[in-house]
Parts: structure tokens; C-alpha cells; sequence
């Protein structure tokens, strides 16, 4: 198949190709009579054939020119063919090896040339892609997409209904989807990575799996940093100091609603595709998704989701929430990402969420005034916020302030105040959220 592919290639041997590889392609590495390295791929599904046929338009776009501004290698593609009925690509090889997200280190090393990398996609003009006719989003139809995947995802009737509202409050919040479109990786993994050894350490020498390049929001190349624990602080930090860009104080916020989206389009590839085990994996990481949601409260996804329900009324939403029974589906959008490891979203879903840092929101004030004029003792107390430097912080600093006590009976919901820390919040030490909304430019 290679032969037929490239003209006049010699093949002297053949053997497994190690990175990039999801189940989706048939894939070897080859070495040629003229001591090059080729990689050759044939898709194994429909699927596959349509990302591959997307990704051989994003390479032939990225020219020398586009290139030259990246600190990182890109597949050439050297030759294709087609065997079978379908397309045979041989594209030349990029040295190097992968690690998986939760085995990155934090500091300076992998994660600072990672971060640094993104910020060199997201710096490419867009002009190119909208040349070849790859997606050109705006920020309001990043935000129509997501909202598509959610009603998609909430129609199979398997979508849990405390995360449904988790999601829509985020959707409806237009602060959150205020941000300056980039040219985006679109599926970028801790796979599309590939890491070389130099003197100062390991750093990123390629990035593969270009099937989702177009203009949109750059938060979707950061989803995957849920996965990655305290690196996460050290890819961030990298991007931001590379970044040409002015600081979009919501981009945190937006990739955990992506990373958790990530889930909703898994469910929908497995109604699309009619395949049950997908549906019932997906179902089961929804209902876990579900404890990440409620353990979560003092870091919502948006600065304005809104009062949060008591313990009784979630506990009374999840009981109304259809069983996890397979639903035929509707077509349109599927997975849109170009790999799917599981074991990274049970990483990122099975602890909290380190990445939402400074959840400003706005007082509910009117809202609890209105409440009390109609009924006194129905009054709910809100939960108390505390602005800190990230989220391990601002979980520190509510866990001195609130120590919730109870359980999810009749016997309700207590809390127990430590003043000291109310005292420090009056005279000044901790910053009051009224003085801090949040803004669409710079953080």
C-alpha cells in the first residue's frame, strides 16, 4: 500500500507505530531503503476516513510560512493512495515519545513547552484556515455549539438533571462567552504532544492529530488540563506568559465546561453510531460526573449560575432523572475529538476540579429580599465565597470559614462559622466579591 502511495519507495522494514494511535487507523512505521522513517495510516471506520480527509486540508494549509512560526514540528504528508475503498495517507515521522496527563510534571520542563506551544497555535493568523474552508467560529457560535451539544445530550433523556442545569447556567451566561477567537488545535490531548530529550530537559518537537484545526474558542485546547493535577498551574502560567493575546479571565471557567462537555459528545457517538456499550460507559461517567457537580458548588463553571439548591432539592432532581436506558438517536453532531481515552476523563471527573480559580459571582441580594417578604423563615443562606489566588486556595480559605456539618435526611443542613476568618474579611484582608466582578478582557 505504501509503494502504490509514494513513487519509487523502497521498504527495507516495517514495525508498529508507537504514538498518535486511538483504534481508529491501521498504522506502522517504516524504514526505507533511504534511512527515512514513514508512518503509513488507514482509517478503520467512516469516522476515521472523515477526520483523515479534514486533516490531509489542515497539513496541505499549513505551509513553510506557517510552519517557520511554530516552536514545534508538523506532519508532512508524503504520499496517499487508496486500497479497499478507502484512503491510504503516509505521512513522514516524528521522533519522540508521550506521557500521559496525570504523569506530567509540574515546573518548568514538559509543562512549560507544552504551554508555550498552545500559545504558538493560538498565535497563527487565521487568514489560512478560512482559506481552505475549515471552520471560521465566532464567539457566539462557539457558544451556539456548545449549546447544540447540551440539547442534544439533554434530549436522550440520559443526561443526569443536576448536570444538565450545570451546563445551561453556563451556556445562558454572557459574560462567559465573551473572548477573541484564535486558531485552535481543536482535539489537542497529552497524546498530540510529542517530547524530545535535550540538554535542558524534556521539551514538545511535534504535535500530531490536526483533524479539528479551525478559528474558535481557544479554551477548547485547554480542556484537557482537568487531567493533568498540579501541572495544570505550570502549563497555564507558560501559555499566558507566551500568549500575544489580551487575558481572557474566563478561559478557565470554559475549558472545564468543555472537558465536561467531552462526555456529552461521547454520549451522542454512541446513539449516532447505535452502540450500546458506548452509551452505557457514557452514562456510567455521567453519573459520576454528578458527585463531581455537587461537590463542587463553591466553584461553578460560571460567575453567575444563580442560587444553590439545597441538599433536599438536588437529592429531588436526581430522582427524577430518567434511567440510564439506551434512547435511539438523532443524527448530527458526533465525537468531535480526535481520540478518546477514557482513563483521562475518569482522572479528570473521579476528583475536584483544580482549575476553576476565582468563582466571582454576583449578589443574589433582590432575590433573597424578594423571598423573605413573602415568606420570613424560608430564607436560605448562600454559601460564602472567598477570592483567592486559585482554587486550592479559595477551597482552603471557604473550608475556614464554612464547616458543613449534617447529612442528605430530614435533618437539614448546619453550618458551623469561624469568625476569626468573617473578621479577617471585614477589615480588608480578604477582598469582598462585590469589589471583584468579573471581566471579558484582562484578568
Amino acid at each position: 500500500m505504501a509503494t502504490s502511495a509514494v513513487a519509487d519507495l523502497q521498504i527495507l522494514g516495517a514495525g508498529p507505530f508507537g504514538h498518535g494511535t486511538t483504534g481508529d487507523f491501521d498504522s506502522a512505521l517504516l524504514r526505507t531503503s533511504d534511512d527515512r522513517e514513514l508512518v503509513i495510516r488507514v482509517p478503520a471506520n467512516e469516522r476515521a476516513a472523515s477526520e483523515q480527509s479534514v486533516e490531509l486540508i489542515a497539513l496541505q494549509a499549513m505551509t513553510a510560512g506557517i510552519r517557520s512560526r511554530l516552536p514545534f514540528e508538523v506532519p508532512t504528508v508524503v504520499g496517499q493512495g487508496s486500497t479497499r475503498g478507502t484512503r491510504v495517507v503516509v505521512y513522514d515521522y516524528l521522533p519522540g515519545y508521550t506521557v500521559e496527563a496525570s504523569a506530567i510534571p509540574a515546573g518548568d520542563g514538559i509543562a512549560t513547552s507544552m504551554g508555550a506551544a498552545i500559545a504558538a497555535i493560538h498565535a497563527l493568523p487565521g487568514s489560512f484556515v478560512a482559506e481552505v474552508g475549515l471552520p471560521h467560529l465566532t464567539a457566539a457560535e462557539c457558544r451556539n455549539e456548545a449549546r447544540s451539544v447540551i440539547e442534544r445530550a439533554a434530549s436522550t433523556r440520559l443526561l443526569p438533571t443536576a448536570v444538565r442545569k450545570r451546563w445551561t447556567d453556563a451556556a445562558a451566561d454572557d459574560t462567559l462567552w465573551q473572548f477573541q477567537p484564535t486558531v485552535i488545535h481543536g482535539s489537542l490531548s497529552a497524546d498530540s504532544f510529542v517530547l524530545t530529550d535535550h540538554d535542558v530537559g524534556p521539551i514538545v518537537t511535534g504535535v500530531l492529530g490536526w483533524s479539528s484545526l479551525r478559528v474558535g474558542d481557544p479554551a477548547r485546547d485547554l480542556h484537557w488540563l482537568s487531567g493533568t493535577g498540579e501541572a495544570a498551574e505550570s502549563v497555564l502560567a507558560a501559555y499566558r506568559s507566551s500568549s500575544t493575546r489580551h487575558q481572557d479571565s474566563l478561559l478557565v471557567q470554559r475549558s472545564m465546561l468543555h472537558a465536561e462537555l467531552e462526555l456529552a459528545r461521547w454520549l451522542l457517538h454512541g446513539v449516532d453510531s447505535r452502540d450500546q456499550r458506548i452509551i452505557d460507559d457514557a452514562v456510567s461517567l455521567l453519573d459520576g460526573l454528578v458527585d463531581h457537580v455537587l461537590g463542587n458548588l463553591m466553584n461553578p463553571l460560571s460567575p453567575q449560575t444563580g442560587p444553590i439548591m439545597a441538599v433536599s432539592d438536588v437529592e429531588d432532581m436526581l430522582r427524577r432523572t430518567p434511567p440510564s436506558t439506551a434512547v435511539s438517536g438523532t443524527s448530527g453532531i458526533g465525537m468531535q475529538t480526535d481520540s478518546y481515552d477514557r482513563s483521562e476523563l475518569e482522572a479528570v471527573f473521579g476528583r475536584d476540579a483544580e482549575l476553576v480559580s476565582n468563582p466571582e459571582r454576583a449578589d443574589d441580594t433582590d432575590g433573597r429580599s424578594a423571598k423573605a417578604d413573602q415568606d420570613p423563615d424560608a430564607v436560605e443562606t448562600g454559601p460564602i465565597h472567598i477570592v483567592g489566588s486559585g482554587s486550592a486556595a479559595s477551597s482552603s480559605a471557604a473550608s475556614d470559614i464554612i464547616a458543613a456539618k449534617g447529612d442528605r435526611g430530614d435533618a437539614g443542613y448546619t453550618a458551623e462559622l469561624d469568625f476569626s476568618a468573617l473578621e479577617a474579611a471585614e477589615s480588608g484582608e480578604i477582598t469582598p466579591l462585590n469589589q471583584r466582578r468579573p471581566s471579558s478582557s484582562a484578568e
